[in-house]
């Protein structure tokens, strides 16, 4: 205590002092508390954004799983494609036989996401076609596919396999 303070002057400043230290620290726990917040928000976030990648990551495995398979019957499709156009005029149980063969096939792989390009007589599509050659068009429209080599294939809307055609040219 100094000469000029009284004893209930020296009181009122040490409360005053007591009063300032627990406002900065009541100050520094609201910061605190604030910070803790920001951080579980944060981390909550990090967690929906993170249980939104992996449901996405599985609906893609899912959508996909297929894929390897069905790639791999796309040369069992073009037979049985070039077995029907070669028997095109004959008719008789073995062709019967085929086609509900060459359906029932469609429809196991349609069920699993697989769709059929078959783009004769629509304009030229480079995200689905692959052109290998150009002809005159004929009565056809510049850029309209004339004819279809091999069927393209699609899997849940990505494509599989371009269809490979041949393109009406432009002049």
């Amino acid at each position: 205590m100094t000469q000029n303070e009284t004893p209930s002057h020296a009181h009122e400043s040490a409360e005053a002092s007591l009063e300032a230290q627990l406002r900065d620290e009541i100050a520094a726990l609201h910061s605190e508390i604030e910070q803790l917040r920001m951080d579980s928000l944060r981390e909550r976030a990090d967690l929906e954004n993170q249980r939104k990648r992996v449901a996405r990551d599985v609906e893609q495995a899912r959508k996909f799983a297929n894929e390897r398979l069905l790639g791999e019957l796309l040369p069992v499709f073009d037979s049985l494609d070039a077995g029907l156009a070669a028997a095109v005029e004959q008719s008789g149980p073995l062709k019967e036989g085929m086609e509900l063969t060459y359906r029932q096939l469609l429809k196991v792989a349609a069920d699993n996401g697989l769709a059929v390009v078959d783009p004769a007589g629509q304009p030229f599509n480079p995200d689905h076609h692959q052109a290998i050659t150009q002809a005159d068009p004929g009565q056809a429209a510049p850029g309209t596919v004339l004819q279809v080599f091999q069927k393209g294939y699609l899997l849940n809307e990505r494509l599989l396999r371009p269809a490979l055609v041949v393109v009406a040219r432009q002049d």
